[in-house]
Parts: structure tokens; C-alpha cells; sequence
């Protein structure tokens, strides 16, 4: 073996890959060869000063990027007390149905004790779901597909009752605040669809002028990109 293999299979061993040739022939030329022998000692003390040599220092980021970074706003403050307000209410309504068990104007006919409690448990589940959605904007979009058919369906049988007269006006009134509370529960859903991710360039097309790479060039159509929304929400 000559001096050029042996300190290429060295070199290969030192980085933990094949080595060109048998071992034990570079093993059989090191004990005859002093040259190859200094050259891997020398190897093995550079390896060794590359990968435990002290970390260099860097300076300290933390208090920087914390302070350019631009404090969350605050999503639709105004739906969302008016939201809690509806919400407060509609739990008021519900527990007083529960405890009272009174039907409000509804004829008893065909009504079982049950199925009556199972509509009072379920008015007090979307008070409290609304009062989340109030006090977790994200929460909003995923509330709105039930409550939107509740809705439908009740504003449907509200209306056939009214004309037959199974049921009173003041009972469909008490109905409102979860109409009022699915109109609260999209405006807030749409704010917080609409807010960008915190830390990144508002997108051309919202009001403000964007030099985002994003933005296409001069000239050409094309759909608007839109930034990813976080899939959940942490204090930092």
C-alpha cells in the first residue's frame, strides 16, 4: 500500500465513512511507515480541536426580537362583548327553562318531560358555546355550522307555529338572542379570518401597499396569494 492510500482510508476513518482499502493493510502500512503515522496524528488532533472547540459567542437576541415584535391586536372587541351580553342571556334563559320548567307559551301536547329538558339542556349548551366564541375569537368559525342550521330549522318552526298557534309570541321572542347571536358569532369569525398572521407584511390588496415577494408582477392576473393562518394560538 502506498502513502496516498493509507491517508485516504485514514482520512475516510477519521469522518466515519468506507475506507478504500482493508483496514488491517492500513493498519500494516502505519506500523512501517513514520511519515503516514505523523500524518494521521496530526489528522486526529485537527478533527479533534474542529469538533470540540468552544462555541463562539453571539450576542443576546431575545430582548431585540421581542421588542420589534408587533404586539397581537385585538379582534372585534365590540361583537365580541356584545356576543358575551347575548350569550349571559341566553344562558339566563336556558336555566330559567330548567328550573322553572315552564314551556313558555307552548302547547304541552305530544311534549314529554324529557324532551323538554333535552331542548333546555341544549339552549344552555349554546350559551355556554357562545360565551366561549366571546372570549376565544378562534373559536368562532367553528361553532358557526351548527348554530347556522339550528337557526334555520328554528326560524322555520317558529314561523309555523306563530300561524297555527302552537305557540306564543313572547316564546318565539325568546328565541332572539340566539338569532342575534349567530349574526354576532359571524362578524366575529370574519375578523379574526381576515387578521394576518402577527409578524408578517400586510398583503397588497387590504388597504395597504405590499413589497412582499408575494405580490405579482406589474401586468399580471391572477388569483391573490393569502397568508397561512396559524392553526392555533399561544402566548409567547
Amino acid at each position: 500500500m502506498d502513502c496516498d492510500t493509507c491517508r485516504a482510508a485514514l482520512s475516510a476513518r477519521l469522518d466515519g465513512e468506507a475506507e478504500p482499502a482493508p483496514a488491517a493493510k492500513t493498519d500494516a502500512h502505519l506500523e512501517q511507515c513514520p511519515a503516514c503515522a505523523e500524518w494521521r496524528a496530526r489528522a486526529e488532533v485537527l478533527t479533534r480541536s474542529i469538533r470540540v472547540r468552544p462555541a463562539e459567542a453571539v450576542p443576546d437576541l431575545v430582548d431585540a426580537v421581542l421588542a420589534a415584535t408587533p404586539t397581537p391586536r385585538a379582534v372585534a372587541i365590540g361583537p365580541r362583548a356584545a356576543l358575551a351580553v347575548v350569550a349571559l342571556l341566553q344562558l339566563g334563559l336556558a336555566l330559567s327553562q330548567l328550573l322553572t320548567g315552564a314551556s313558555g307559551g307552548h302547547s304541552d301536547h305530544g311534549m314529554t318531560g324529557h324532551l323538554f329538558n333535552e331542548g333546555a339542556a341544549w339552549n344552555l349548551a349554546l350559551g355556554v358555546g357562545l360565551l366561549v366564541a366571546a372570549g376565544q375569537a378562534h373559536r368562532a368559525a367553528g361553532l358557526l355550522p351548527t348554530l347556522t342550521g339550528f337557526v334555520a330549522v328554528l326560524v322555520g318552526f317558529s314561523v309555523r307555529d306563530l300561524i297555527t298557534g302552537s305557540a306564543s309570541a313572547e316564546r318565539v321572542v325568546s328565541h332572539l338572542p340566539v338569532v342575534v347571536g349567530l349574526a354576532l358569532l359571524f362578524v366575529v369569525a370574519r375578523a379574526f379570518r381576515k387578521q394576518p398572521t402577527p409578524g408578517t407584511p400586510v398583503l397588497y390588496g387590504q388597504g395597504e401597499t405590499s413589497t412582499d415577494v408575494s405580490e405579482p408582477p406589474q401586468g399580471e392576473s391572477g388569483p391573490k396569494p393569502r397568508h397561512l393562518r396559524p392553526t392555533a394560538k399561544h402566548a409567547a
